[in-house]
């Protein structure tokens, strides 16, 4: 456990300079480009990426690393831990100066997260857990919410795909919201504000990994649509799609998703 706090430590430490760092680069104006497929990606992006890497791996030199932005590498699968980075989740918010992008961490060992970190520089919320250790915002304890039943339940989720008519089983009333930054859904459902978040769809390992420690350990469930546990640090580090959901809600949610035949 003490190892796990270090860890935590640094990857916090590490959150907060990178999200001052990412203040400092809008202030000052960002250059933009597309990736391949259309997506953002900003100067800010690549130099907090950077930071993050000769901060957290300068301190761990024998851990992988997995990032957004940097080339993936076959050595991250020889390590025992590995950091799990997304330098700026949710860059359109951050590039129209919304709120709504934080920046997630995670330490991953033996194929799960075992601490995590999401920062949410304009918001001045930090996230955290460590395996066992339980999920804080602020340093206080959070928990899912006990909401049992989806009519009205508050989700973080694309109504038009809720709403659309080819499920086999009718979805109730339920309140939707979006939110740009996946990590940062997570974390809203892991703190009670939301009762899930859910993404059909494949998600990047980035995007998803310090939220999955911070929500289960907040006593949130997480899996793909069709309830299997996600595994981390794989050669394709990717995830089938996401149910983020309060414990209650969250076999009533697979139920419904679970027939949808996606793959990677």
């Amino acid at each position: 456990m003490t190892e796990l706090l270090s860890d935590l430590e640094l990857i916090r430490d590490a959150a907060l300079a990178a999200g001052k760092l990412a203040l400092e680069h809008r202030e000052a104006g960002l250059k933009v480009w597309s990736k391949e497929g259309g997506s953002p990606v900003t100067s800010a992006d690549l130099a907090v990426d950077q930071l993050l890497k000769d901060a957290l791996l300068t301190a761990r030199p024998d851990y992988g690393w997995l990032s957004e932005e940097t080339a993936d590498s076959p050595e991250r699968l020889t390590k025992k831990r590995i950091f799990v980075v997304d330098p700026i989740d949710g860059t359109v918010a951050y590039m129209k100066n919304k709120p709504w992008w934080c920046i997630p961490i995670a330490v991953v060992e033996d194929s799960r997260p075992v601490a995590a970190v999401i920062h949410a520089p304009m918001l001045g919320e930090m996230f955290e857990a460590t395996l066992g250790g339980g999920a804080r915002l602020q340093g206080r304890s959070i928990s899912a919410s006990d909401t049992d039943t989806l009519e009205d339940a508050e989700l973080l989720a694309d109504a038009r795909l809720m709403e659309a008519r080819e499920w086999a089983e009718p979805w109730p009333e339920m309140r939707f919201t979006k939110r740009n930054a996946l990590a940062y859904r997570m974390a809203l459902v892991a703190a009670g504000a939301f009762d899930a978040a859910i993404a059909i769809s494949p998600k990047w390992d980035w995007d998803v990994c310090a939220g999955a420690l911070i929500a289960e350990e907040a006593g949130a469930s997480v899996s793909d649509h069709m309830g299997r546990p996600w595994c981390f640090n794989r050669p394709d580090p990717r995830q089938t799609s996401l149910i983020c959901a309060a414990p209650a809600l969250h076999p009533l949610i697979v139920r419904r998703t679970a027939p949808i035949p996606l793959a990677i």
